[in-house]
């Protein structure tokens, strides 16, 4: 079975995610099905590709598989992990992306819908941004995406808690574009993305790509930059990093010791 579905008409590409039974886990096969799909839409050209899960979803997407990270004494996230991939592919796809939420969103999936460039939501969905809960030590880029699109302090709220923030409190904080009943976030989704497929898409890409630039223009030292490894490298060979991947895979609350 597909673990997803695409579509496309009159300029606007969609893609579906369809792995429901996983709660549209961002496995490696999914991620690799979504790598796939946004080359061809690229290839055929599309103005817009709204990133939806399918009609209804309690979930929108559960985040990292945690089964494919491993146990202990390897980065868990590093340059080649299927999420920084599909992170980089929305980044660097010539058209906006518009990220459509129905139910909630966990862990690295909120990464991947913060990466988007417009976020519309139901009035029901919320954000939980997870590492922590599994001890896993998040990587500066997907840090920086966070900071791109919130506040320190509430990026900071987010991944220090890991509580559910909902849509309407997020998109008074400017980080969700809309929010929307259910019933109206389909409609609603596909008539902005016809205002942009409107619009010039070589202007856009270009100011697409001059922002993406723009906010990974910060300026930091190698020195810094293997300090913030080295941190990682403490988390991710620690006891508590192994008790939190145990800890969801036996379905228990972790006992995190600081070690």
């Amino acid at each position: 079975m597909a673990l997803i579905e695409t579509h496309s008409a009159e300029g606007i590409g969609t893609l579906t995610l369809n792995y429901s039974i996983k709660r549209n886990t961002l496995s490696e096969a999914l991620i690799g099905e979504m790598s796939r799909a946004f080359a061809a839409l690229e290839q055929e050209g599309v103005r817009v590709l709204v990133l939806r899960a399918y009609p209804g979803a309690k979930v929108w997407s559960a985040g990292h598989n945690v089964d494919e990270l491993p146990m202990g004494g390897h980065d868990p996230l590093g340059w080649k992990d299927p999420l920084r991939q599909i992170i980089r592919e929305i980044e660097g796809f010539p058209a906006p992306v518009v990220a459509m939420v129905e139910g909630s969103v966990w862990g690295g999936a909120c990464e991947l819908v913060f990466a988007c460039d417009l976020i519309i939501a139901t009035a029901d969905a919320t954000f939980a941004a997870t590492p922590a809960k599994l001890g896993v030590p998040y990587n500066a880029s997907g840090l920086l995406t966070f900071m791109n699109t919130a506040s320190p302090q509430i990026a900071k709220e987010m991944l220090f808690t890991g509580r559910p923030i909902a849509a309407a409190r997020l998109e008074r904080l400017g980080v969700v574009n809309h929010v929307l009943p259910r019933e109206e976030i389909e409609t609603f989704t596909h008539a902005l993305a016809r205002d942009i497929c409107h619009n010039s898409p070589l202007s856009i890409a270009v100011m697409k790509e001059q922002m993406r630039i723009l906010n990974g223009a910060h300026s930091l030292s190698p020195a810094d930059f293997e300090r913030m490894q080295g941190l990682r490298r403490v988390v991710y060979n620690s006891e508590d990093y192994r008790e939190g991947i145990r800890a969801f895979k036996e379905k228990r609350k972790p006992l995190f010791r600081g070690e």
